[in-house]
């Protein structure tokens, strides 16, 4: 999954945190490598994205920023932690966020 890919799945599940392991491809062909930096915790509240990595620092990242450090990862499967961080996406009128039910 694509850093843009993974913003994008976050978002329209805004509130709810994912476990992901961030990965690192390098090479190409038969020397091709990838290396698991570690296992991250991201939720995505409004614009900002809220991530807690290996070191357990959480950090808030605009979506700039969130390229910035992991433009160059790809991630694993999200895997829901269970966590709610904000419940207003359960509670908001549909007119409120687009017209269309929270997923």
């Amino acid at each position: 999954m694509t850093p843009n890919d993974l913003l994008v799945f976050l978002a329209a599940r805004g509130g709810r945190e994912y476990r992901v392991t961030a990965l690192l491809r390098a090479g190409r062909g038969k020397k091709a490598t990838v290396r698991e930096l570690g296992e991250y915790r991201l939720t995505v509240r409004g614009e900002e994205v809220l991530a807690c990595g290996p070191s357990g620092q959480p950090r808030q990242l605009s979506p700039q920023e969130f390229h910035a450090v992991f433009g160059t990862y790809t991630f694993g499967v999200p895997e829901a932690t269970g966590v709610m961080t904000d419940l207003g996406p359960l509670f908001a009128a549909p007119e409120q966020h687009g017209g269309a039910e929270a997923t």
